[in-house]
């Protein structure tokens, strides 16, 4: 989420943002894509390939040195985190400060940087005066401000986000004084004041968890449709991607971005990290990169999806320390500005060397799951696998073996395990059930998985493994706690599901 963000123009001299990272743009792609070699930025890779990568930033980073020298050779657009809110540049009705954010401009046009503006309607960081306004008065001073300030950043402002955060996880709009004094009616009309303002540049709706297929993105998807539909001119929806290696990976995240891509829009990432539980390990590690390289390779495969933006580079001047206590190390570089494993990813996955950073080739082998069985009560556990080679070698089967965890409760304690059919063929699947030497919640026994050959090439997966187990007395288990169980029915990425190669964790987190 972003809860913790934060939105110029006047020129004297030089040429305007948008001319300069398109001359920037156009000389990279000039003559075809180079090699890694000539185009060693993240942002050269993507312009290879007909997109950018971005960063966002912040007034109080930008007298760091070392920062601002990285922030501006290495991303080709930045985002203002908060320096063009609501609440900064319009703190008293009619009384306008766009200073702050003009810093940001300035240094994106002195790099060759293009600029996206966050944000000019939103729920949060809004001054008090807006809320304290009668229903009848919000919409004139939401056209006021939107008018103002894109007008004052027109020229230097690439695209914005026009709206940002409309929806409730569920799909329902989310209550604002914005959708309280107009219905949902305050979207198109902020939309068309925008455009109004400034009619060059591209105008986005934002929202977070809408990266998969699921309600809240069925409700995106549903209300642009009604935009496009009435004529009301929008460019683009933007995914911000605030993902944790705890929750799994946006399911079905390249269709989902396709759908949107289908209708005529452009789908941006406006907010990529990926945050884990501290202190980071081997295989939260190795899952943040994997999570890095499928949202990178995810918009490399949807034509419409103009590029990605992390939300920072560094975990330095990272949000989420603070709005998510325990968590972090969500960026790509680290609190010493040094890239880490998933920076490497990135780069791998826009098709140029690993970059230096650590990790090598991180998240080979990933684990996906899906429940085959809808009673958590009953005698049978009916785990649905399948591994899929995320990496750019292959891998000897008979060196991976796979843990899913579950507690025995009461009855037997002794199983039967069973594949009932795989692609490989079941002869070639090994499973039986061990004791966990230190039972935790969620997990005194594990079905551990294998191979007795075979490989896994590059990009491939192994197709669904039907498994089953019992205890040998058919007594019944309660699987609503099991640490690894889960209630999807399709297969999506399984981050309390462990794989290891050689005996070393490579993807999940154990107990």
């Amino acid at each position: 989420m972003s809860l913790v963000k934060r939105c110029r123009h006047s020129r004297a001299g030089g040429l305007p943002t948008l001319l300069v990272g398109a001359l920037a743009l156009a000389t990279t792609l000039t003559g075809g894509p180079a090699t890694a070699a000539q185009q060693g930025t993240l942002h050269e890779l993507a312009a290879a390939q007909g997109k950018y990568f971005g960063s966002a930033t912040d007034n109080p980073e930008l007298p760091d040195a070392a920062y601002a020298a990285t922030l501006g050779s290495e991303f080709g657009q930045i985002t203002p985190g908060n320096s063009m809110k609501w609440d900064t540049t319009e703190p008293a009705q009619g009384q306008f400060n766009f200073t702050k954010g003009d810093v940001i401009t300035d240094f994106a046009q002195q790099h060759g940087q293009t600029v996206r503006g966050h944000t000019l309607v939103w729920h949060s960081q809004l001054p008090g005066w807006v809320s304290a306004l009668q229903p009848a008065q919000v919409e004139p001073a939401m056209i006021h401000h939107i008018t103002e300030e894109a007008t004052h950043y027109r020229g230097a402002v690439a695209a914005w986000d026009v709206v940002n955060e409309p929806f409730n996880e569920d799909g329902t709009f989310r209550t604002s004084p914005f959708y309280t004094a107009m219905g949902s009616d305050y979207i198109a009309t902020a939309l068309r004041a925008a455009h109004a303002a400034d009619p060059d540049a591209k105008l986005y709706v934002n929202d977070y968890n809408i990266e998969g297929l699921g309600a809240k993105s069925d409700a995106m998807y549903a209300l642009v449709r009604e935009l496009i539909d009435e004529g009301v001119p929008l460019d683009g929806v933007g995914m911000q991607a605030h993902l944790a290696v705890q929750y799994g990976f946006p399911y079905q995240m390249q269709a989902n971005m396709q759908r949107f891509a289908d209708l005529g829009l452009d789908v941006a990432v406006t907010e990529l990290d990926v945050r884990m539980q501290l202190p980071a390990d081997t295989a939260k590690t190795a899952t943040q990169s994997s999570y890095y390289q499928q949202v990178t390779e995810a918009c490399l495969a949807v034509e419409r999806c103009v590029g990605i933006t992390v939300w920072d580079y560094t975990d330095k001047y990272s949000w989420v320390p603070s709005t998510f206590p325990g968590q972090g190390a969500a960026n790509l570089y680290d609190d010493n500005l040094l890239p880490k494993a998933a920076y490497s990813a990135v780069r791998t996955a826009l098709g140029g060397d690993d970059g230096g950073g650590e990790g090598g080739d991180p998240g080979a082998l990933k684990a996906q799951y899906r429940s085959s069985d809808s009673s958590v009560g009953d005698n049978q556990i009916k785990p649905g696998l399948q591994l899929v080679n995320t990496g750019g070698t292959a891998v000897s089967l008979s060196d991976v073996t796979v843990r899913y965890w579950f507690t025995s409760g009461n009855g037997a304690s002794t199983y039967s395990t069973w594949c009932d059919w795989s692609p490989l063929g079941c002869s070639t699947v090994t499973h039986r059930v061990a004791t966990v030497s230190t039972p935790v919640a969620g997990a005194d026994h594990y079905l551990e998985v294998g191979f007795t050959g075979g490989s896994l090439a590059p990009g491939a997966s192994t197709g669904e493994i039907q498994l089953r187990l019992n205890k040998t007395d058919w007594s019944n288990f309660d699987e609503s706690d099991d640490y690894s169980h889960g209630t999807g029915t399709s297969y999506a990425d399984a981050a309390k599901i462990a794989v290891y190669v050689g005996g070393e964790l490579v993807w999940g987190i154990e107990p």
